[in-house]
């Protein structure tokens, strides 16, 4: 099978590089017909408070899919094409290629663009950009041969917000990167003290400040130590709350790059998940939960069905409340008294990832789903 993987998508997403090395893991050609279209965070959300419309970004759009074009016409022939994250601008161009050439199309829609802007709260603030990108993404739901999700709670949102019937969904769940997340031999000398790391980015969907909250709780607890890694919306909120309690057990650190990232979460004890309740944190598990299961971590995260249906309590992982400080602050000094359950959560974990979320495993299964369109 030969695919063609297209788009203006985050070429450096963790989620598009699993999905295209764990094809090629399992025998599919990729080729990649990938022009950069965003220049981070900050410009996608420029973009979406009304940025749209200035003619320097009309233009830039117009340049991306112009040398798009000209790299989709050297790309040759192709069994399937599959638009990466986030592919919901891309498919209207796909779609009029794919019908010329007859060939079948699949979007891995990942996450909503349209949820992923209520929850930082543009919609509110640009109404019409918020009309916008709903309607952007419901037509472009209709479009695709299939679509991509992680969950079926996922599915479900799509299909009470656009309607979208679950039969034109398939699944391949988030999963971590194991050529960069794998087991790495904690050098740190055993000195009693449980450090808890958070990595990510301040999102709401995290919770941060039920973490800091938590930290609060603990703070009388020496043996107990948190460092939160990252930037994001809620970071100055979260280190202001920790001022206000005075904290000395909570350390924020910058965005590190990866190698560094992961020197930190290697000396770690516990790797933190998502503890919020917005729709976001409800239908998805995040990447952070499954990175911690590669690693070979102890992971506490929040509650939820969906989080049961993939992972067992106290086996693979520790569920606590979620928007509950004193659980979680209880389900830290659980495991900090307990070191055969973080050595049995960290065993079990990572052998179920093994099993069921590697790249390796998550490629077999989305190429299950392309080979159902030939």
């Amino acid at each position: 099978m030969r695919v063609c993987y297209f788009g203006a998508y985050r070429a450096n997403y963790s989620r598009n590089k699993i999905l295209i090395e764990g094809l090629r893991r399992n025998g599919v050609e990729v080729v990649e017909c990938h022009e950069r279209l965003w220049r981070g965070i900050e410009d996608r959300v420029r973009a979406a408070s009304g940025g749209w419309l200035r003619p320097a970004f009309v233009a830039r759009v117009i340049r991306t899919y112009w040398r798009l074009l000209r790299s989709y016409r050297q790309a040759g022939a192709y069994d399937v094409m599959v638009l990466g994250y986030p592919g919901q601008i891309d498919v209207y161009l796909a779609r009029i290629l794919t019908w010329l050439r007859r060939k079948p199309l699949a979007l891995d829609v990942f996450m909503s663009l349209y949820l992923i802007a209520s929850e930082r709260g543009l919609t509110a603030r640009h109404p019409i950009t918020a009309r916008l990108i709903y309607c952007l993404e419901k037509f472009a739901c209709s479009l695709p041969d299939r679509l991509i999700l992680d969950t079926a709670e996922y599915v479900a949102w799509f299909q009470s917000t656009y309607g979208v019937s679950p039969e034109r969904f398939r699944l391949v769940p988030t999963g971590a990167d194991d050529r960069i997340f794998k087991p790495v031999k904690n050098e740190r000398a055993d000195d009693g003290v449980l450090r808890v790391v958070y990595y990510g980015t301040f999102i709401p969907n995290h919770g941060v400040e039920y973490i800091v909250e938590a930290a609060e709780i603990l703070a009388a607890e020496d043996a107990i130590r948190f460092e939160l890694i990252g930037r994001g919306p809620e970071r100055e909120k979260a280190i202001a709350l920790a001022r206000r309690y005075g904290l000395s057990n909570v350390k924020f650190v910058d965005w590190l790059e990866p190698a560094e990232l992961l020197k930190r979460a290697t000396i770690a004890d516990v790797c933190l998940g998502a503890f919020g309740t917005t729709p976001q944190s409800l239908i998805t598990i995040q990447s952070k939960v499954y990175e911690g299961l590669a690693m070979g971590k102890a992971v506490v995260t929040g509650d939820a069905p969906l989080v049961r249906a993939a992972l067992r309590h106290g086996e693979h992982v520790y569920l606590v409340e979620r928007a509950n400080p004193g659980a979680l602050a209880a389900g830290l000094s659980t495991l900090q008294s307990n070191p055969a359950l973080r050595l049995r959560l960290a065993r079990q974990g990572r052998r179920l990832f093994s099993r069921e979320y590697s790249v390796e495993r998550l490629g077999e299964r989305m190429r299950s789903h392309l080979v159902e369109l030939g």
